[in-house]
C-alpha cells in the first residue's frame, strides 16, 4: 500500500494523542469509525495502528479495540526503539529546537576512526560538532561522522538544519536501522566548554551506527546528553 496514506493517519493519530484529544487510557475509535473517517481500507488503518503500537502510544487487545497508552512527560523523552531527528523529538516534545554548528570539515578515516566508528580506514567522511538547545537552553553535544557517498552534497547550513530532511527529502536515502549503546561517561573538555552542567560530571552518552535499506552503515553518531534534563524511553514487549 501506498506509505503515505497510512503515513498520514499515524501522523494525524499520534498528534491527537500527543495533544491529548485522546485521553490516557482513552480508547480510540473503532476500525469501522477510523475508515470512514480516513476514507481508506482497513488494513491501511490497521497498518497506522500496528505503527502507533510499535512507537508505545496504543495497545490492540483482540475484541475490544485500541486504547491509547501514552502518557506525556514533562521532561523531553528522546526514543531509543525508534529513529527519529533530533528536531522531530523537539517537535513531538513541543519544545523550540535550534542547533548551532561548531565544526563540518571532510576526513579521511584511520585506524583510530575505524575502530571507534566502524567506518573502514581510507572512507571519506564528513565530520560534524553539533551544540543542539532546547528552548534555548544548550544541552546536547552531537558528533556526526556520515559516509559521503551516501551523504553527498551536505553543508553546515543542511547540518544546521536538519541532515536526516535532507538525506530522505533530497536524496531519496531509505534510512532503515540503528544500532546504539547507552553509557554514562565522564564529562570532557569540550563537554564543559559549551554545556553547561549545574555540577554534574558526567554525562548521558548514546552512541548508535545508523545503516540504510542496503544494510551501508552511512553514519556513526555519539550525541552526549546534560543527565538531569532528559530521560530515554523505549518500548518493550514481553515474548511468549
Amino acid at each position: 500500500m501506498p506509505k503515505a496514506i497510512y503515513d498520514r493517519i499515524y501522523k494525524d493519530l499520534k498528534e491527537k494523542i500527543e495533544n491529548e484529544y485522546y485521553a490516557y487510557q482513552q480508547m480510540l475509535p473503532s476500525e469501522n469509525t477510523l475508515v470512514q473517517e480516513y476514507s481508506c481500507s482497513r488494513n491501511t488503518v490497521r497498518r497506522a495502528l500496528a505503527e502507533l503500537a510499535a512507537d508505545g502510544y496504543v495497545q490492540s487487545m483482540h475484541g475490544k479495540g485500541v486504547r491509547n497508552i501514552f502518557l506525556p512527560v514533562e521532561q523531553a523523552a528522546f526514543t531509543v526503539g525508534g529513529i527519529e531527528s533530533f528536531k522531530e523529538s523537539a517537535i513531538r516534545n513541543r519544545r523550540r529546537p535550534s542547533t548551532r554548528v561548531l565544526l563540518f570539515t571532510e576526513l579521511t578515516a584511520d585506524e583510530k576512526i575505524e575502530k571507534k566508528t566502524g567506518f573502514r580506514k581510507g572512507t571519506d567522511l564528513y565530520y560534524i560538532q553539533r551544540l543542539r538547545f532546547l528552548s534555548d537552553i544548550p544541552l546536547i553535544l552531537d558528533h556526526n561522522y556520515f559516509l559521503k557517498e551516501a551523504t553527498y552534497g551536505l553543508t553546515p547550513e543542511i547540518a544546521q538544519n536538519s541532515v536526516y530532511e535532507y538525506l530522505e527529502g533530497e536524496l531519496g536515502l531509505t534510512i532503515t536501522t540503528s544500532k546504539r549503546t547507552l553509557t554514562v561517561e565522564r564529562v570532557t573538555q569540550v563537554d564543559e566548554m559549551y554545556i553547561d552542567l549545574n555540577d554534574y560530571n558526567c554525562m548521558a552518552v548514546i552512541t548508535s551506527q545508523t545503516f540504510n535499506d542496503n544494510g551501508i552503515q552511512f553514519e556513526y553518531t555519539q550525541s552526549r546528553h546534560r543527565p538531569d534534563y532528559f530521560r530515554f524511553q523505549d518500548v518493550a514487549s514481553r515474548k511468549k
